[in-house]
């Protein structure tokens, strides 16, 4: 099949170089290079790298509005537009050139966790699962019907990273399935339910501080959900520590109190033993070699933010 590829950051990798091996990419579509890093240079998106690195031509225009654009793409003769994290709205111009029309990659089980963050906000809302939705858009907000469907666990130990890369897998597996069952037409779409829908809104800064007044499970899905970006965090002697990992695990202590020296943290309900910790300007650490170099023993209260 000839295709365009729209996808952006490191979720859409999979799954374009998935499609370079099964089809003809007759254009990739990405986000333009960003500035970045202290000299604030401009860095190409990792779909942009792995684009050249496969020789396909990259196009990474601001919008998709205006007749330029629909020119540029409907002279490609697309039979199907394949959409991973792109970034931009695709206008109904867009939508309408492919034969096939335009297939999305989504990181949820649709309609739960619509919008910008699914992955994020699955883990945590404490659901048991996610997974990918191959759906089939159209102009309103991941509101399309569904082709295909696969369901991946979450644990009290999952983090965004980890779900994030086992999605990143199986939505490029899933979408040449999509794809061999749009070629011989035995691929059906299905209007999705009415009932479930939730959306998840883009993740804030602001959200990331660690709340230790609330019950373990809870704080532990806050810290696996924004794992590692943008990263929970506590503040202790005036040092910002992120914690990239943890598990609810039983204890009873004042809010925010170091129990032992495990990194076990008591909650409101129940306690958190903390994995992976970084301070600023370092790398990300487990518990033991953290706790060598900066130890925080028994008794030590962190701070937190009070509970809402």
């Amino acid at each position: 099949m000839r295709v365009v590829f729209m996808g952006t950051p490191d979720f859409a990798v999979p799954a374009l170089r998935a499609l370079a091996s099964r089809h003809t990419i007759a254009k990739v579509y990405c986000q333009p290079p960003r500035p970045a890093g202290r000299g604030q240079a401009l860095r190409p998106s990792a779909v942009q790298r792995a684009a050249e690195s496969l020789d396909l031509d990259v196009h990474y225009p601001v919008s998709l509005r205006g007749a330029e654009e629909v020119e540029t793409l409907a002279a490609l003769k697309p039979d199907v537009t394949v959409v991973a994290a792109y970034g931009l709205i695709l206008p109904q111009a867009i939508l309408d050139i492919p034969t096939l029309g335009c297939i999305n990659i989504h990181g949820s089980l649709l309609p739960r966790w619509r919008g910008a963050a699914p992955v994020h906000r699955a883990i945590m809302a404490g659901d048991t699962e996610t997974g990918i939705t191959i759906m089939q858009m159209e102009a309103g907000l991941d509101t399309g019907p569904m082709l295909l469907r696969k369901t991946v666990p979450i644990t009290d130990t999952t983090t965004t990273g980890l779900l994030h890369d086992t999605l990143a897998e199986t939505g490029a597996a899933l979408i040449l399935e999509a794809l061999d069952g749009l070629e011989r037409g035995t691929l059906k779409a299905v209007p999705q339910p009415e009932n479930g829908i939730s959306y998840a809104e883009k993740i804030n800064k602001a959200e990331a501080q660690i709340v230790w007044n609330h019950p373990s499970s809870k704080v532990a899905r806050h810290i696996n959900g924004l794992s590692p970006f943008p990263g929970a965090w506590f503040e202790h002697a005036g040092t910002r520590i992120k914690v990239l990992a943890a598990e609810p695990v039983e204890g009873q202590g004042q809010p925010g109190a170091v129990l032992d020296n495990s990194f076990t943290v008591a909650c409101s309900h129940g306690a958190v033993r903390l994995l992976s910790l970084q301070r600023a300007g370092k790398d990300p650490m487990d518990a033991g070699a953290f706790y060598r170099g900066f130890p925080l023993p028994p008794g030590t209260l962190l701070n937190g933010q009070p509970a809402s």
